[in-house]
């Protein structure tokens, strides 16, 4: 799949909104909460135009029970996809519009995501620079699967300093 980076969007917020609704419609009860993570949930920070939701959830048994009903619906069901614990759903086919990552509550993968986002959110320094780093990235490796693996070790650093921000921010409470 091509990498396709946008400017931000404030439709953004608001297919994660609508996307929500729509889930606990079909989750129901299942669904503890769910958040908008990633660059689509980052005001200003350029993107790929796929809005990644975190469901949380009590019981992944249960969520693997949606399967079928979700791929009748278009999601494309991808298992763990590589982060043990997962359950990932992908809606859009080539023209991917959402990733729908389901966590159980006590999954370390949740405050990973939601740190690096809030982490991304107040420091737009270093959002500038994920922004300046993914365009250059997209221009060197034009497929998804070249662009992700490439930006990782960038991530990790960003979210190592994210941690750093957000257990410093725990200790001066």
């Amino acid at each position: 799949m091509d990498v396709r980076l946008s400017d931000w969007n404030e439709n953004w917020v608001r297919m994660f909104e609508e996307e929500a609704r729509f889930l606990k419609t079909v989750f129901g009860d299942v669904i503890i909460k769910f958040e908008h993570f990633g660059s689509t949930s980052v005001e200003g920070l350029k993107a790929k135009p796929v809005i990644d939701m975190m469901a949380i959830v009590k019981d992944m048994d249960i969520v693997d029970s949606f399967n079928e009903k979700m791929a009748a619906i278009g999601y494309d069901v991808a298992g763990e996809w590589g982060i043990p614990g997962r359950r990932l759903f992908r809606k859009g086919g080539e023209n991917r519009t959402h990733h729908i990552h389901f966590y159980r509550n006590d999954n370390p993968q949740i405050a990973r995501h939601l740190v690096f986002r809030d982490y991304l959110r107040v420091h737009p320094d270093e959002a500038a620079n994920y922004a300046a780093f993914k365009e250059e990235l997209a221009k060197r490796f034009p497929k998804t699967s070249e662009y992700s693996p490439a930006k990782k070790l960038f991530v990790q650093e960003m979210e190592q300093r994210a941690l750093q921000w957000h257990n410093k921010a725990l200790k001066n409470r």
